[in-house]
């Protein structure tokens, strides 16, 4: 294809970029470095060579390995400096560079020794843990056999003094048998200590008493903190409990349960002296433990800190060593020449850049050959590169939502910049309710550099991205908003007094019967006293009514103009004289002709009735039109346009298939082989499909003919549907205004008439909420949605094919978006 660079507006605007496919071969001791350079430049696409091969089959697959292991231990260490409330430093990214073998080994010793440090530190915490647990467990089981004590010997007391009272001869004889009894049938009662989490403690101990049919008594005391877990290391509330049993076989069962209910368990001395002492002994070895956990823990984080110093850059240049071997492996291998071969697209315009990159790698890394740089010439449909900034980028991916642009096709994105915020505001004109979306966007435009730096969410960071967007939507309505001298739903008369004044006293509610023009014209916008008149349709719905469709008309013939320039560019001849031309004929033969008499009408001041001229148009275009004529010559004049109308159908659908089976027959008379001279991109795609050599193939002219028949009657239908949904611009500019009313009228307003100052406050607050909610909220989206959907469909469907694919280029300035 022709490079039309010289006689079109900037590329960049209007235009993808020219493109070209390039080979360079490279020696392989300059690889390397020649790829990471490019990197660095950001304008080479490059080509698979190797897509037969799997990824462990390509040369550079152990390096990508121990890259991802590098990537691994940087993730781990990243974990590792969030669990502790350390962030990585952004100012080493600019450090001095740092051999790739270097990084390796020093990452390897810093992980072993992090995770040693971690491995003693849990082993530690645990101990210290189990401490703690035991310490409470001596407390408690402390406290329940000291009363236990008490109350024994208090009924020892109780029981001898009974005794004392009651002695006689034969008490002596009897309490020498009674003791040689009970002496003979005492049982040694041993005892279990430990805690339970208080959420299992009931089912504890129903199973305790199920196993050992009640042989057991349970004591329980609940802790009155929590408890950290020596296993878990979650805080969690538990019970310490003390199990008295008698056997071995109960022992066991008891130790089975305790398990089972995850009860850690601690050894218990039953003399209270020895409690004391081991209470002393936990309490040191606590403080010892402390101490040294402490100083585990800084140890670790200097370690983070020094980690963290350095961490962006690690990542950075393991990042960069991952892509770049990532790149090499797409590269073809040509083990004899010692080289290696890559292919990519690249911007025409980075040729000098490209080269100069080629000669600094070779030169930096000592090869004594530098790389070779070639155009190559291909029929292959090259990426579609657009140079966007931070202003036009949002506006540009409105319209690769709907789909890429073909190669050098033109492009919506420059026409969205203005279209698409106007279609906005039309929708959304209020220039009280512009203001406050202009104050909201202005935040995010003025710490713009600050929260580009930040994470944020889903909604914010969509918001962030379209500030420019929201930006150009907030002016745009300030503007309609002054046009329709609405703020809040109220009229102001900011540039200057009303034209329009009451003939008498009983002249209310501002309606049409009674104003009389008294000045000169409101000199911008509509008169404040227009709002709320009650003419048969109130002005302004009237105005935004008939303004719908002024814009539609407008936008619609802007679409069909610009598939006109794509014609033109691509040399297609077909579609201009057979879809350009009856296109243009058949939408302003209709709609255009409405537009003309609509303004017609606005000049005049003509009560000429637009529906009924339109309608009779088609059913008795032949009959006088009376009091509807608004200029001579308009019954011939509606004739010729209802006559051109009918004939662009057949123009638009009969001629172009006939020519297309002419060409291609022409095309393959007494040869195997021929350029093609024009082409219809849809088309011939499909009806000859090949290319150098296998140009035979039959020309589907059914195929083609039920094409053009569909593409006809989808315009056909669609001019007239596309004319009536840009309505929606009157529908939703009415729908804005009358919820700003009711808002206004009927929350604030009557608030106000109740001379009670909280019930003003609650009324404003309702007021703001209200407002802000449904209308800078709700109605934000919803006039977004529909002037995306009118760009999409009604404007972009006459001229856009979006078939295209874009350019990625190989950019070390891309990899902070993507994960490893």
């Amino acid at each position: 294809m022709a490079d039309r660079g010289g006689c079109c507006p900037p590329m960049d605007l209007f235009r993808s970029e020219a493109m070209q496919l390039v080979q360079l071969i490279i020696p392989m001791e300059s690889a390397h470095l020649t790829v990471s350079y490019l990197g660095d430049l950001g304008l080479l696409q490059f080509k698979d060579l190797n897509s037969d091969k799997s990824p462990f089959q390509r040369t550079y697959a152990s390096q990508i390995k121990r890259c991802g292991e590098m990537a691994r231990k940087l993730r781990f260490f990243k974990e590792q400096m969030l669990k502790a409330g350390f962030s990585t430093s952004t100012k080493s990214a600019a450090v001095t560079d740092i051999d790739l073998d270097d990084l390796e080994v020093k990452l390897g010793e810093l992980e072993a020794e992090l995770i040693e440090m971690n491995a003693n530190g849990e082993k530690l915490q645990r101990g210290y843990n189990e401490l703690l647990e035991y310490k409470l467990v001596l407390q408690k089981g402390g406290e329940f056999f000291a009363s236990a004590q008490l109350r024994a010997t208090a009924q020892q007391r109780e029981m001898g003094s009974q005794q004392m009272g009651d002695e006689s001869i034969e008490t002596p004889l009897l309490q020498e048998q009674e003791t040689s009894t009970d002496l003979s049938k005492q049982v040694k009662l041993g005892f279990i200590t430990g805690l339970v989490p208080r959420e299992k403690s009931m089912a504890f101990e129903r199973i305790l008493f199920r196993a050992t049919r009640g042989n057991v008594l349970l004591k329980q005391v609940p802790a009155e903190d929590r408890v950290t877990d020596p296993v878990s290391g979650e805080k969690v509330e538990k019970n310490v409990f003390v199990v008295f049993y008698s056997g071995e076989r109960a022992k066991n069962k008891i130790l089975k349960i305790c398990e089972a209910f995850g009860a850690n368990r601690y050894p218990f001395a039953e003399d209270l002296g020895k409690q004391g002492l081991m209470i002393n002994e936990v309490s040191g070895r606590i403080s010892e433990l402390k101490t040294t956990i402490d100083a585990g823990l800084l140890l670790r984080d200097n370690l983070l800190q020094t980690i963290g110093d350095q961490f962006e850059q690690w990542n950075i240049k393991v990042k960069k060593e991952k892509s770049v071997y990532h790149t090499l492996n797409m590269l073809s291998l040509d083990v004899t020449k010692k080289c290696l071969v890559a292919e990519g697209w690249s911007p025409v315009f980075a040729t000098k850049q490209i080269q100069e990159a080629l000669q600094r790698a070779a030169f930096d890394s000592n090869s004594q050959v530098g790389a070779i740089f070639q155009v190559l010439h291909t029929r292959e449909s090259p990426p579609t590169y657009f140079r966007t900034n931070k202003f036009t980028s949002a506006f540009q991916e409105i319209v690769d939502a709907y789909g890429v642009a073909k190669y050098q096709e033109a492009n919506p994105g420059v026409y969205t910049i203005v279209t698409f915020p106007f279609l906005f505001a039309v929708m959304f004109g209020d220039w009280g309710h512009g203001i406050c979306l202009f104050l909201a966007t202005l935040f995010f435009i003025v710490r713009e550099k600050k929260l580009s730096s930040q994470k944020l969410g889903d909604i914010t960071e969509m918001t962030f991205g379209g500030r420019y967007v929201i930006m150009m939507m907030s002016l745009f309505s300030i503007y309609t908003g002054l046009i329709y001298n609405e703020f809040f739903s109220v009229p102001f008369e900011l540039f200057g007094r009303s034209a329009y004044a009451c003939r008498d006293l009983s002249c209310r509610d501002s309606t049409t019967v009674g104003l009389i023009k008294i000045r000169d014209t409101y000199p911008f916008g509509l008169d404040p006293a227009w709002h709320g008149s009650r003419s048969e349709l109130p002005f302004l719905n009237s105005l935004k009514m008939k303004m719908s469709i002024l814009l539609g008309v407008a936008q619609m013939n802007l679409g069909i103009i610009l598939s006109y320039f794509n014609a033109t560019f691509f040399s297609n001849s077909l579609n201009i004289w057979f879809q350009f031309i009856p296109q243009m004929i058949f939408l302003n033969s209709l709609f255009g002709y409405l537009s003309l008499l609509i303004i017609v009408k606005w000049c005049t001041g003509s009560q000429a009735d637009l529906y009924h001229i339109l309608i009779y148009m088609f059913l008795s275009p032949t009959d006088e039109l009376g009091e509807n004529q608004l200029f001579p010559g308009q019954k011939t004049a509606q004739i010729v346009l209802l006559l051109l109308a009918l004939v662009s159908v057949p123009w638009m659908l009969l001629p172009k298939p006939f020519l297309l089976k002419m060409q291609h027959e022409n095309r393959h008379q007494g040869q195997s082989y021929a350029p093609l001279e024009s082409t219809d991109e849809t088309l011939l795609s499909e009806a000859n499909h090949g290319s150098h050599g296998h140009d035979h193939e039959e020309f589907e002219f059914g195929e083609v003919f039920v094409h053009q028949l569909i593409h006809t009657i989808e315009f056909v239908l669609g001019a007239v549907s596309n004319t009536a949904s840009y309505l929606r611009l009157w529908a939703l500019s009415l729908a804005h205004s009358e919820l700003s009313v009711v808002f206004y009228e009927k929350v604030l307003l009557l608030a106000w008439g109740y001379n009670n100052i909280i019930i003003l406050i609650v009324g404003i607050i309702v007021f703001i909420f209200a407002t802000v909610g449904v209308l800078l909220v709700m109605e934000t989206l919803s006039a977004f949605l529909h002037a995306l959907r009118l760009h999409w469909v009604e404007f972009m469907n006459k001229f856009y094919e979006g078939d295209g694919y874009k350019f990625h280029p190989f950019s070390f300035a891309l990899l902070d978006d993507n994960d490893d």
